[in-house]
């Protein structure tokens, strides 16, 4: 079994800024954190080696300092860790993320050998988008799971998983081929505490390079140049107002209610 997990170095979601004239985050001098949804990524995908056999791969897109998001997965029981970085990358948007991702798995698939499944986060908390990981899944071609709640089952000899994810109206389980990608919820497990032997492996496994030089890209599609996903304006949206409480009978609460909202259904015609 080969799990393969996409994973993400953000920003402390309480010091976030943004360049108001890219429209872009500004990371420098802001703490970065693992992704907290692919913390959860790496511990399914290390439950299932432990249960299987095989080996987990992680990769991250980032400038050098995501190496430490690496190392922590890498402590949390993850063999292998890559991380693609190139200035070409520089401000692209989901679609051209996908894409660089996308061929930097296809070269860990030549590299480390076929992958059975991938996982990801359901979404990463600076931008919210929940559009990368279903980006790869398509180029990929493959089934997709979003929002996984459950691994209720894994069948590496068969090929076939059995899920539940949470949808609009509840939960959903399916069975699903593999290969298959899963981006998940917090909800699918509890992290565990990363034992010595794995922490000594971390500060001891080598982080391997990933670049245009090594991948095969097509640098048109990469980069904020080539990213079709353009920031019109960025803003600190206004300070509302505080609500106000209305008490008092039915009648009374009628009335004030009235008195709110004639004067201002006139104002709008």
């Amino acid at each position: 079994m080969h799990a393969l997990v996409f994973i993400k170095q953000v920003p402390d979601a309480s010091q976030v800024r943004v360049n108001y004239e890219t429209g872009t985050l500004i990371r420098e001098g802001v703490p970065a954190i693992l992704n907290p949804f692919e913390a959860h990524a790496v511990e399914e995908a290390v439950r299932l080696r432990e249960e299987y056999g095989g080996k987990v791969s992680v990769i991250t897109m980032g400038p050098p300092q995501a190496t430490e998001a690496l190392k922590e997965c890498l402590s949390r029981g993850a063999d292998n860790a890559y991380l693609l970085s190139d200035r070409v990358f520089a401000g692209s948007d989901t679609l051209a993320t996908s894409y660089a991702l996308y061929e930097g798995a296809k070269k860990i698939i030549e590299l480390e050998g076929e992958v059975d499944l991938f996982f990801a986060g359901k979404q990463a908390i600076d931008g919210d988008t929940a559009q990368t990981g279903p980006g790869i899944a398509t180029r990929f071609d493959m089934p997709l799971v979003t929002y996984l709640m459950k691994l209720d089952e894994v069948n590496i000899d068969k090929k076939e998983a059995v899920a539940t994810r949470l949808t609009e109206f509840g939960q959903e389980t399916l069975k699903v081929p593999l290969p298959a990608f899963f981006t998940v919820e917090e909800t699918l497990n509890e992290l565990s505490h990363a034992p010595l032997p794995w922490l000594i492996k971390a500060a001891q496994t080598e982080i391997k390079m990933l670049t245009g030089e090594n991948v095969n890209l097509d640098r048109e599609q990469c980069g904020l140049r080539h990213s079709p996903t353009k920031v019109k304006k960025a803003f600190t949206p206004e300070k509302r107002q505080r609500g106000e409480t209305l008490t008092g009978s039915v009648e009374e609460l009628t009335q004030k209610t009235s008195d709110i909202l004639v004067p201002f259904l006139k104002k709008e015609k």
